[in-house]
């Protein structure tokens, strides 16, 4: 998603991950921190790390909760009152859902 838009991780403002489980977005964030993770699995050198003052600052699906079937909306609302309050141009969520599957989603500020 980054690089089809020509971003880097520095270019995001906000960051929002549904976190059902913790573990798993854990693992999600060392993985993109890895050089081997991201050559093996998606063909590219390191992504990064996600810096924690940009992720779920108004807290995540664990302290918030997260709506059967709304999580999507919870972390898109999150996500664009965030760019208002904090000024901020981009955001990028994701979300899992049941079976392996997942989301992901830049949002830009006009």
């Amino acid at each position: 998603l980054l690089k089809e838009n020509n971003l880097t991780l520095a270019d995001i403002d906000v960051f929002e991950i549904h976190e059902a489980f913790a573990g798993q977005v854990l693992s999600n964030l060392a993985a993109l921190d890895s050089d081997a993770w991201c050559k093996e699995n998606v063909g590219m050198d390191r992504i990064g790390r996600i810096p924690a003052e940009k992720l779920n600052q108004w807290g995540g699906s664990i302290s918030i909760g997260h709506p059967f079937g709304a999580t999507g909306v919870r972390i898109l609302t999150t996500a664009t009152n965030r760019l208002h309050q904090e000024d901020g141009k981009f955001a990028l969520l994701a979300a899992c859902a049941d079976g392996g599957q997942a989301h992901g989603s830049l949002i830009e500020r006009a």
